[in-house]
């Protein structure tokens, strides 16, 4: 991976670029600009997929063709991480920190402006029914009208993938928001664009488990200090510890990158 204070995809500009067939990169640079088009494109009846680059999502980019095939494909993508964020202000570009999980109060607000019906994918059935009732309270007019949780196995290109996309677009869907963590929602994104690009995608990642209480997120006061990778280690470490070693093995050529475009070498 380089890390580029210039560049594009299509029209967009690019923070970061990845060493794969296209440039993969953020291209959304403000969580208020990533609102606004969103916005704009939900009005014109134009799709979309949003994803969240984070320090896991590059070491699964550098492994997995596949996922690197759906990154291209996503209409926006913003820095979810300080890791990210660091790395982009070293290379001398500033971004905000737009995790996806906090983008779910604004969007659904926008829905709810603009009257467009939401639905959800992932998780679990409990998780969605709760999350989609918490966030309708909050959110007076908003209207959840499909609720999918997906079984384990679920390939996000094959057979289901697209018996849930066309259930999607039969309830009459504009805005989906995917809960299967990476790369399944990113690659189901991608072929959401395919199939219904009329539709668009926001990845949250476990957005919903946070809402509902089926996890628990790291509280404010840690999530300032950015050790809330910390915390979600602590509290899985047998299934978080090998990525976030993974994640820590990555950092040193990403900082050596980063000041190398500062510099201009």
């Amino acid at each position: 991976m380089t890390v580029a204070a210039g560049g594009t995809v299509g029209q967009r500009h690019v923070v970061f670029r990845m060493p794969a067939p296209g440039e993969i990169g953020i291209t959304t640079a403000s969580r208020a600009t990533l609102l606004d088009e969103m916005e704009a494109r939900l009005r014109a009846h134009n799709g979309f997929a949003v994803a969240t680059l984070n320090l896991d999502h590059i070491v699964k980019l550098g492994r997995d063709p596949a996922f690197r095939t759906a990154y291209a494909q996503q209409t926006h993508v913003v820095a979810d991480g300080n890791p990210i964020v660091w790395l982009c202000r070293l290379a001398g570009r500033r971004v905000d920190l737009v995790p996806g999980s906090d983008l779910i109060g604004p969007v659904m607000a926008v829905a709810a402006r603009l009257g467009v019906p939401v639905g959800f994918i992932g998780s679990t059935s409990t998780v969605l029914d709760l999350a989609s009732a918490r966030l309708e309270a909050a959110h007076p007019g908003l209207r959840v009208v499909a609720k999918i949780a997906p079984p384990m196995g679920f390939d996000p290109e094959g057979a289901d993938a697209e018996a849930v996309l066309t259930q999607m677009a039969g309830s009459g869907v504009r805005l989906v928001l995917l809960a299967l963590g990476a790369p399944k929602q990113e690659r189901l994104a991608a072929l959401g664009r395919v199939r219904l690009p009329e539709l668009g995608f926001l990845s949250i990642g476990a957005g919903l488990d946070f809402l509902a209480g089926a996890q628990k997120r790291a509280p404010v006061w840690v999530r300032m200090v950015a050790m809330e990778w910390f915390w979600r280690m602590m509290s899985d470490p047998a299934r978080l510890a090998g990525r976030y070693a993974a994640c820590a093995g990555t950092l040193p050529k990403l900082v050596r990158a980063a000041w190398a475009e500062r510099r201009g070498v």
